[in-house]
């Protein structure tokens, strides 16, 4: 795998990894990239390595609208009033403009790998 596409892949898993927006499942599996590539850094095992937390991440990011609705009740009770409102404006502006997926720091790393690897179309 190029540097390049290497710093990308790592730049995101760390996000991934560390995110309080991730699951357990996400850091989890962005941490066993991370060990994978630390104990092999050879094309094969990287690629391989990349290639599980791809499958992983296959399904996570969660959708415009997941948010919308997550926007629309269960941020009430969590965030108040206000704060849902707020986030359901900003993510239905999001929409109209062609967002497919929530815009938090996991979603964006998770999808911005997917969309990179050809897995999704961003």
């Amino acid at each position: 795998m190029e540097k390049e596409l290497f710093d990308y892949v790592a730049q995101r898993a760390e996000v991934l990894a560390t995110s309080d927006a991730s699951t357990q499942v996400t850091k989890d599996a962005a941490e066993s990239w991370k060990a994978a590539v630390a104990a092999d850094t050879s094309d094969a095992a990287v690629e391989a390595a990349t290639a599980q937390l791809l499958d992983v991440l296959e399904g996570r990011p969660t959708t415009i609208d997941g948010v919308i609705a997550f926007a629309q009740g269960p941020a009430k009770q969590i965030m108040g009033e206000q704060a849902a409102a707020a986030m359901l404006e900003a993510q239905l502006a999001r929409k109209e403009a062609g967002a497919k997926y929530c815009n938090c720091p996991s979603c964006t790393a998770a999808s911005e790998l997917l969309a990179k690897f050809g897995r999704i179309e961003l």
